[in-house]
This record gives structure tokens, C-alpha cells and sequence, in this order.
């Protein structure tokens, strides 16, 4: 009895100090700041915050066509869009890669995970202002350009709550033009089931790697084409698994 007791205060005082270290360590970045440096300890902090999420919530991951992603090279990273949960367990599936998501001004506000997005080299992006979107495009390129991460957005540039998919913003293909990568595209679905899952039941989220866009093809390629062509293999990744959910490989956590 004394052995069960001790053990259960042994694991709620390293929770504990683990949060507490989070909510420390996310002090220490400047919310101000554009960081053009990555950092392994914050990158090992979100994605150990994030681990707590996906075993919480039970998620198990069917992943296809992992193996066609770079292990050599940084790339930008294009997927379909259904979930606020999305990039989180995107990036937490893909942590070997150091993903780097563009996203809404907001998500940079939520408290501790906003500051380690920050210090991981995440970027926000103004939808209303041209100029100031190009200007975080140049920003992704230098950064993937630089070796420090690799880039994840989403063409349709936010969350799509209906059927099939929102119209893409194409001028995101100019980040993989100007830092001459290739571009991985990639579709997911099950994320969205995660908030009426729980906590109940598991999440299946299934991630599928749909191409790889070779860097000597993107770069001769307009992004009305890239686009397209990205667009077509979503669509048909979202109909496939509206229909059936056979043919992946099971990674349970």
C-alpha cells in the first residue's frame, strides 16, 4: 500500500514539475519576436506538452505513405484543413521533421503553447494584407533556406467546416519556389472527432502522405498548377476516406 502511495505522488509531483517548467521556460520568450533560430529545448517541450493531449485522448494514428517524405532535405508541407486539433497533431506525428506551421495571429495568444509555437519558428500570417503576407512568405523561405525548420500550411487558409475543400491561396507554393524544396502533400481526417470523442471514447486520425513534388519541378511549376494538382489529391484522399478507412498502417499511442 505504502509502495502504490509513493509511486502515485512520485507521478503527480513529475507532472506537476513538468508544468511548472513549461509555464517557466514559455516566459522567457519574448511574444514580440520573430525568431529566425529553431530550438531543440522548446521543440522537446511542445512536443512532450502535446504528447500529454494525444494520451489523454486516446488517439491512434493510421498513417500511409510516410516513407515518401524527405529524410535529407527541408520541404513545405501542404494538407486539407477540418480541425483546430490539425496542426497540433500534425506536428506532434511529424516530430522528427521540426515542422513549422503558419497560422492566424491568434493561435500565437494562447497561454504557454503560444510562446513555444513562437520560439519554434512558427509565423503568423496577415490574410488581409498582401504586402504583409508576402513578407511572411519571404520569412518561411529564409527559414527553410537557413536549415532551421521545415514549413506546414494550409492552402485553404482556414478551417473547412463544410464538405470538399475551401479555394486555395496558391501564393503559398512561392515559399517551396523560393527556398527551392520540394512539397509534400499530405491529406488528414479524424481530428475533428476528437472534441465529441472525449473523453469516452479513442480518436482514430488518419494522415496520409499523398506526393512529393520534387524541388526541380516545383520551382519550373506556377502555383495555379502546384495548386491544382495538390487540390485534386486531397479531394480524392477526403472521398476515399468518406468511404472506408482500410488499407493503413495502425500506430497506436
Amino acid at each position: 500500500m505504502h509502495l502504490l502511495t509513493w509511486t502515485l505522488v512520485l507521478i503527480i509531483g513529475s507532472f506537476l514539475e513538468y508544468w511548472i517548467l513549461l509555464f517557466i521556460s514559455s516566459l522567457f520568450v519574448d511574444p514580440k519576436k520573430i525568431y529566425e533560430k529553431h530550438s531543440g529545448y522548446y521543440r522537446w517541450l511542445l512536443v512532450s506538452s502535446t504528447w500529454h493531449l494525444i494520451f489523454v485522448g486516446r488517439v491512434r494514428f493510421h498513417t500511409k505513405g510516410m516513407e515518401k517524405i524527405p529524410k535529407d532535405q527541408r520541404f513545405l508541407l501542404v494538407c486539407n484543413h477540418r480541425s483546430k486539433l490539425d496542426p497540433i497533431t500534425t506536428w506532434y506525428l511529424l516530430q522528427d521533421y521540426d515542422l513549422a506551421f503558419i497560422s492566424k495571429e491568434e493561435n500565437f495568444h494562447v497561454p504557454c503553447w503560444g510562446r513555444l509555437i513562437r520560439r519554434c519558428c512558427f509565423l503568423a500570417i496577415d490574410r488581409e494584407n498582401p504586402r504583409k503576407a508576402m513578407e511572411t512568405v519571404n520569412r518561411a523561405a529564409n527559414l527553410i533556406k537557413d536549415d532551421q525548420v521545415s514549413i506546414a500550411v494550409y492552402p485553404e487558409g482556414t478551417r473547412n467546416f463544410g464538405e470538399g475543400l475551401l479555394p486555395f491561396h496558391n501564393g503559398i507554393f512561392k515559399i517551396a519556389q523560393k527556398a527551392n524544396v520540394p512539397v509534400v502533400i499530405c491529406g488528414i481526417k479524424g481530428a475533428e472527432q476528437m472534441p465529441k470523442n472525449f473523453p469516452l471514447h479513442g480518436t482514430d486520425i488518419y494522415f496520409e502522405v499523398l506526393d512529393v513534388i520534387p524541388a526541380d519541378k516545383v520551382k519550373t511549376s506556377h502555383c495555379n498548377d502546384l495548386g491544382d494538382h495538390a487540390r485534386d489529391l486531397m479531394l480524392s484522399f477526403i472521398e476515399k476516406n468518406e468511404k472506408e478507412n482500410g488499407n493503413v498502417n495502425l500506430r497506436t499511442l
